[in-house]
């Protein structure tokens, strides 16, 4: 690859980071090629992108996109799931059963808002119920404590 093309490839890649509100990182050595397909398919239906990527020029990239704490995880074999309005814990269910089912790809961490995660706690993003389930759990709350439907704050 040509310095030219190498800009270029940075710049775009910079920019998808700067999109994207959650960033989960993996290891896939060992994975197949219809495996990685598989993995990219289930995660692009939940809105997000899943990407192999050159270390060194992630590593270019997340220093300017000012997320040199990605840099960290940059460590062997790396692909990242770029989530910008999809559901981040989908992404991280879907991932986190692909490494329980193969044994293979393993979670290396990943940047939520900003704020650096742990592989574990990219697992336990992975625990909570979906989006629309928790959606429900909130009105249900609401309903119960009586602030919709004539409840007590309505009285």
């Amino acid at each position: 690859m040509q310095r030219k093309d190498k800009e270029q490839v940075v710049a775009e890649l910079a920019e998808r980071l700067r999109a994207s509100d959650t960033l989960i990182l993996a290891d896939y050595r060992g994975l197949s090629v219809g495996e990685l397909d598989d993995v990219r398919t289930q995660i692009l239906a939940h809105g997000a992108r899943f990407s192999v990527v050159k270390n060194t020029l992630t590593k270019r990239a997340a220093e300017e996109a000012g997320l040199e704490t990605l840099t960290a995880l940059l460590d062997g074999p790396t692909a990242i799931a770029f989530v910008g309005d999809g559901d981040m814990v989908a992404v991280a269910k879907t991932l986190n059963d692909t490494a329980r089912k193969t044994k293979i790809l393993s979670i290396k961490g990943g940047i939520m808002q900003g704020a650096p995660l742990a592989a574990d706690q990219v697992v336990e993003l992975a625990s909570l119920p979906p989006y629309d389930v928790l959606q429900g759990q909130v009105l249900g709350a609401i309903v119960g404590l009586g602030v919709i439907g004539g409840g007590a704050f309505f009285a």
